[in-house]
């Protein structure tokens, strides 16, 4: 059952039982404004969620979650969850909270994976070799790139908590770029890539500009999460600078080091800020 049927039929399940909004959703464990979004018709609700509400209302799922279970309909919420598109502000704060662990403790992993990809990057630029099999190799970049998904994701979920528009869809484009770079990285090791150093220079300018834009997002958190940003937005702003005269990228990437530590930092902080809001 699609919306807005599905909020008119959990109105009527919630008046047969004679409940208020605020009893439903103590059962529930979301928000009234969203129940209100919900019976309204204005979103459409997670299978979770809607199991949730059905449960605490002792109505069979089955009876309507026939258009639920088509396999399109399962694809576009997993892609909208995974993403994190059409985020509810009202969302539970576990949830929240949940998400952002998630995303330090991947950039733990991808700040930790780094020291393995750049030798072996280094070594392949400059002496034309792999310090490791190919399939270590690939191993590794697959590593770097879902934990960087992940860490950067929880940007994504940082600009939507502080309305910071530009931190969310720079996030989006940093992932976008580092999934086409490390696509490239693995396809080009199974044939002899002239464009190599062609190709490394424009990911230097691409990544120099978008990592200075990214410092100024990460500026504009300041009021919400400390001098922190201010730190991570500095050091990404001056690692952007040396990216974009591509010789001296290498400085940036050094300067990245710091910055992502601070970044890791800021995911944690901003899990104290949601939890400090409950009490």
């Amino acid at each position: 059952m699609k919306q807005p049927e599905l909020g008119k039929r959990i109105v009527e399940l919630r008046k047969e039982k004679g409940l208020t909004q605020e009893e439903l959703v103590d059962r529930c464990n979301i928000s009234v404004r969203t129940l209100q979004r919900i019976e309204t018709g204005e979103v459409t609700p997670r299978v979770y969620t809607i199991k949730t509400i059905l449960a605490a209302l002792d109505y069979d799922l089955s009876k309507i979650s026939d258009n639920e279970n088509s396999f399109f309909e399962r694809v576009t919420l997993f892609l909208k969850n995974i993403f994190l598109i059409e985020i509810d502000q009202e969302k539970p704060s576990g949830y929240l909270i949940r998400q952002l662990n998630i995303a330090w403790i991947f950039g733990i992993i991808y700040f930790l994976s780094g020291f393995a990809e750049a030798p072996a990057e280094y070594y392949r630029y400059e002496e034309g070799r792999m310090i490791f099999s190919i399939a270590l190799y690939i191993i590794i970049k697959i590593v770097v790139l879902v934990s960087f998904f992940f860490f950067q994701r929880g940007f994504v979920l940082v600009g939507f908590l502080f309305r910071n528009y530009l931190m969310k869809i720079i996030s989006y484009i940093l992932i976008f770029c580092m999934l086409l770079t490390i696509a490239y990285d693995i396809a080009s090791v199974f044939y002899d890539a002239d464009e190599r150093k062609f190709i490394l220079g424009a990911e230097a300018l691409t990544f120099g500009t978008i990592l200075i834009i990214f410092g100024f997002s990460l500026l504009r958190l300041r009021r919400s999460v400390g001098m922190v940003s201010t730190f991570a937005g500095i050091f990404e702003i001056v690692a952007g600078c040396f990216f974009l005269t591509v010789i001296l990228f290498f400085i940036g990437d050094i300067l990245l080091i710091p910055a992502e530590l601070f970044e890791i930092v800021i995911l944690y902080k901003s899990t104290e800020l949601i939890r400090s809001k409950q009490q």
